[in-house]
């Protein structure tokens, strides 16, 4: 939702309600400050195509806040299964960044804090920060990403120097006149790291859209080149890196 709903709404009433005077009425100012968010049910939370949640259904949801000068705070949030920090069961991304577009060009930066509440004792929390280019190609967006976790205790399983990268390419394509859009993703996470679960890795995925209003229904295939198995309490054995289709259904404000 932006701020200017509200004003400008009212502006295009008063200009109807009085035609004569419509080429004098002034212009409402764009806001300086933008907010909107949103609320999600997804059938498995997938982090760089490993499972969060065991497979399982995951609620999440987001707030912004940007700048007009191009600063911008957001808070996502996402319930997950304890195997992923020492028991907690959420996960809060803090997100402070910066975006410029120059010529068609859109650069974004900034710095990602995950936070696991109820971790215990444990050091599950790390900071990553990121940047990454997109431009426009006709009704297709291209964009390019790197983040970079430097070495914390968070990330550590006991190999020396366990910072990590992740590089990415990610597509995303509207059909003209229709409320589809589709995308398409590739990603590789670098070192011997928790994030990495001890070993380079390669990511991908295929998705699909449609929106309606404020609503969108997605569908997606992941899937990684890697095994990471689990075992739950009723010694049930998941590879939570494996292909699976991913059902979510969003809405925002």
């Amino acid at each position: 939702m932006r701020f200017s709903t509200l004003s400008l709404g009212a502006l295009l009433l008063a200009a109807s309600a009085t035609p004569a005077f419509a080429d004098d009425a002034p212009t409402a100012p764009a806001p300086a400050f933008t907010v909107s968010g949103g609320a999600t049910l997804i059938s498995d939370y997938r982090f760089r195509g490993i499972s969060q949640t065991d497979k399982k259904v995951a609620l999440q949801g987001t707030f912004t806040i940007s700048h007009e000068s191009g600063l911008y705070a957001t808070v996502w949030g996402s319930s997950i299964d304890d195997y992923v920090a020492n028991g907690s069961d959420q996960e809060v991304d803090l997100i402070a960044g910066y975006s410029k577009t120059i010529n068609g060009i859109k650069l974004d930066g900034g710095v990602l804090y995950y936070y696991y509440p109820g971790g215990g004792h444990a050091n599950t929390d790390f900071a990553e920060p990121y940047f990454d280019v997109s431009t426009q190609f006709g009704p297709v967006n291209g964009k390019v990403t790197v983040n970079y976790a430097p070495k914390q205790k968070a990330l550590s399983v006991g190999k020396g120097a366990e910072d990590n990268v992740y590089l990415a390419g990610d597509l995303a394509a509207s059909v003209p006149n229709t409320p589809i859009s589709f995308t398409a993703h590739l990603g590789h996470t670098f070192g011997p790291s928790y994030l990495s679960i001890g070993d380079n890795y390669t990511d991908w995925g295929l998705g699909g859209a449609v929106t309606w209003n404020h609503l969108t229904l997605g569908v997606s295939y992941v899937d990684t080149n890697k095994d990471s198995f689990i075992t739950d309490q009723h010694d049930r054995t998941r590879n939570i890196s494996g292909s699976g289709v991913v059902v979510s259904l969003g809405a925002a404000f």
